[in-house]
C-alpha cells in the first residue's frame, strides 16, 4: 500500500515564550498476491479479498475488498439517530459527507451515506445501542489526519464524528491531570494547559486539526517521544464506548493504580477497533521555560548517531528532541516551501567531498535554567565538532529562526505532496541499521522514484518516503513487499506510530507472530462479537 508516512501536511508554529532563538466493491491499497506466503502464516487465515481492476484514483491494479454482512442503513435508522444527536448532527448530504468519506491525502475514499456528530459520552452509547443491534458497521472519526486510512469508510460505515466533542472536563495544575473528551483539537489542549504553566506530553505537524482521541487511537509519537514517552505512559485513564453501547469506565486520575489488570491500554492504539474513546485523562508535565533548538550538518548517518549518543550523555535531561533528514529530504523541502532558507548557507563544506552527501539534524533541548541549559547545550556542540561528528550548525536565534527551523523538518511532508504519487512507510528499525534501508530502496527503484528518508532518531522512528509523477505497478512491485520485509529482517515494525489502518491490515504479521495475533483477535471477538468497530482495518 502506498499510502502511509509521515506527519499531517500542515506545520504550525510551535509556541516560543521562552525561547533562545460509494462503490460495492472499493479498491483498497492492501495486500499483494505475493504475500498469500505471509497472510497464512502470520494470520492462520485466508485472505478475505480477491483480485480486481484498480480504479483511475489507485495506485495501478491493486486486491479489493467485497462488503461485509452488515445491514443497510434505512430511514427509521436515521429517525432513531435524530432523536439521538439531533437532526442537525445527522449529515447526509454528499456535501456534507465529502469530508468525511475521504482522507486528506485523496488517498482513501469511501461510501458513506451517514455522518453523526454526537455532543456527549451518552448519545455515543445510545449510537452504539442501536447500531450493535442492526449490525450496522461504524466508523469512529477524529480530525481525520491519518495516513493508513483507519479513519474514514471503506464501504457506507456510519461515520462516527468526535468533532463537537470538544470540551475539557478539567485541568488540575498541582498533579498536572488534564481530563478532556476526545474531540479537543491537540493544539487547543497546548494553549490552555499553557496558561497554567503545563504542557502536552505530545507535539505533531498536525497539531492545529488532529484529536486527541484519535491520537490516543493510534498510540500517536511525535516529535517530544524521546522528552515524554509513548501515551501508553502519559494516559491515566480513558472512557471507552464498546460495541454494544456498554460506557467503560476507567477515568482514573492517580498515577498509580494495580487493582487488577489496566485495561485502558487495551484501547491506545487499537485503532477503534475495540471501542470509540470518548474522555480521557492526561498527565502533562510542566512547561519548559527555556528552548534552544539547533540546525546541524554531518558528513554521514553512522556521524548522525554519533552525535545522537554524545548528545544523550552530555545534554541529558534537557534533550527534548533529535530529528534526522537526508539531503535529499532538506532539498524538496526548501524547495517548495521558497520562504524557508538553509540556516547553513548551503551546507558548509561537508558537500564538496566527493560522492558524500550529508545530513542534517534538527535538536531541540528544553529547560528551566537558561544559563544551565546554554551552558551544556554550547558544550555538546564544542565537543561534537572537535570530534568531526558536526561539521556545521546554526543556533537559533530568536522565535523567527525557531520557527524557520522545525519547519524545514516539518514541512517535508508537505512538499512531498508536490508529487502526484506517495509511497509512504512509518518504520521502527533499530538505529544501526535504520538508513540502510532508505539506500536499499534507492539502488532498487533508481530515477524512477525520488526517496527520501527522515524522522525521529531519538525513538528509531524512520519515515521512508518514494514520490513520483504516477503510480505504477512496475515502481509498487519494486517497493513491496521488499520493504516490510526487510524492516523485519532488521527486527522492526512496520508501524512505529501511524497504525495499521486499512493500509496495511495485510502486514500486521511482519511484526507479530502468530500467538500475538491470535490473541488479539480474542479481544476483538469478545469486546465486538459482530465486528462493527471499524472494519477491514488493522486485521484483513
Amino acid at each position: 500500500g502506498p499510502a502511509c508516512g509521515a506527519s499531517h501536511p500542515h506545520p504550525h508554529p510551535h509556541p516560543h515564550p521562552h525561547t533562545l532563538q460509494p462503490q460495492q466493491r472499493r479498491h483498497i491499497f492492501l495486500a499483494r498476491d505475493d504475500t498469500r506466503r505471509w497472510l497464512g502464516l502470520g494470520l492462520g487465515a485466508a485472505p478475505l479479498w480477491k483480485r480486481g481492476l484498480a480504479s483511475s484514483s489507485s495506485a495501478g491494479a491493486m486486491p479489493a475488498l467485497e462488503r461485509g454482512a452488515y445491514a443497510t442503513l434505512t430511514e427509521e435508522d436515521l429517525d432513531v439517530f435524530r432523536g439521538i444527536v439531533g437532526a442537525a448532527n445527522v449529515l447526509t448530504s454528499e456535501e456534507d459527507l465529502a469530508g468525511h468519506n475521504r482522507d486528506w491525502m485523496g488517498k482513501y475514499e469511501g461510501a458513506s451515506k451517514l455522518a453523526l456528530r454526537p455532543k456527549t459520552t451518552e448519545e455515543v452509547s445510545r449510537v452504539m445501542k442501536h447500531c450493535h443491534e442492526r449490525g450496522l458497521a461504524v466508523v469512529p472519526q477524529g480530525g481525520n489526519t491519518g495516513l493508513v486510512g483507519g479513519s474514514v469508510p471503506v464501504f457506507d460505515e456510519v461515520v462516527v464524528s468526535m468533532a463537537r466533542m470538544d470540551a475539557v472536563r478539567s485541568i488540575d495544575p498541582l498533579s498536572g491531570v488534564l481530563i478532556c473528551q476526545a474531540g479537543c483539537i491537540l493544539q487547543n489542549l497546548d494553549d490552555q494547559l499553557q496558561e497554567v504553566g503545563l504542557v502536552m506530553p505530545l507535539d505533531l505537524g498536525a497539531k492545529g486539526s488532529c484529536h486527541i482521541g484519535g491520537n490516543i487511537s493510534t498510540n500517536a509519537g511525535g516529535i517530544r517521544y524521546l522528552r515524554y514517552g509513548s501515551l501508553h505512559g502519559s494516559v491515566l485513564g480513558l472512557e471507552v464506548v464498546l460495541a454494544n453501547g456498554e460506557v467503560l469506565d476507567v477515568l482514573h486520575s492517580v498515577r498509580k493504580d494495580t487493582t487488577g489488570y489496566d485495561l485502558k491500554q487495551l484501547f491506545i492504539g487499537a485503532e477503534g477497533t475495540l471501542g470509540l474513546v470518548t474522555a480521557a485523562a492526561i498527565h502533562c508535565p510542566p512547561r519548559p521555560l527555556f528552548k534552544n533548538v539547533t540546525f546541524l550538518q554531518c558528513r554521514s548517518f553512522p556521524d548522525v548517531l554519533s552525535t545522537f549518543q554524545r548528545a544523550r550523555a552530555e545534554l541529558g535531561e534537557i534533550l527534548s528532541a533529535f530529528e534526522f533528514l537526508d539531503k535529499e529530504s532538506l532539498d524538496l523541502s526548501l524547495r517548495v516551501h521558497t520562504d524557508l532558507k538553509n540556516p547553513l548557507d548551503g551546507g558548509g563544506g561537508a558537500d564538496s567531498e566527493e560522492g558524500e552527501r550529508p545530513f542534517y539534524i534538527v535538536l531541540e533541548t528544553s529547560g528551566s535554567n537558561e544559563a544551565h541549559d546554554n551552558e551544556k547545550l554550547h558544550s555538546f556542540l564544542e565537543s561534537a565538532m572537535e570530534a568531526d561528528m558536526v561539521t556545521n550548525g546554526a543556533v537559533a536565534q530568536d522565535g523567527s529562526q525557531f520557527q524557520s527551523f522545525w519547519r524545514i523538518r516539518e514541512g517535508v511532508p508537505e512538499a512531498l505532496t508536490s508529487y502526484k504519487a506517495m509511497y509512504k512507510y512509518d518504520l521502527s528499525i533499530p538505529l544501526q541499521t535504520m538508513y540502510t534501508l532508505v539506500e536499499e530502496m534507492r539502488q532498487r527503484v533508481g530515477d524512477r522514484a525520488y526517496v527520501v528518508g527522515y524522522g525521529h532518531l531519538g525513538d528509531g522512528n524512520l519515515h521512508l518516503n518514494l514520490v513520483a509523477d504516477s503510480y505504477s505497478e512496475e515502481l509498487l512491485s519494486l517497493i513491496e513487499p521488499y520493504v516490510f520485509e526487510r524492516t523485519a529482517a532488521f527486527g522492526g515494525s512496520v508501524s512505529a506510530e501511524h497504525g495499521l489502518g486499512l493500509m496495511k491490515a495485510h502486514c500486521i504479521g511482519y511484526t507479530k507472530g502468530r500467538a500475538a495475533v491470535d490473541m488479539m483477535r480474542r479481544f476483538k471477538d469478545m469486546l465486538d462479537p459482530k465486528a462493527i468497530l471499524n472494519p477491514y482495518k488493522v486485521f484483513v
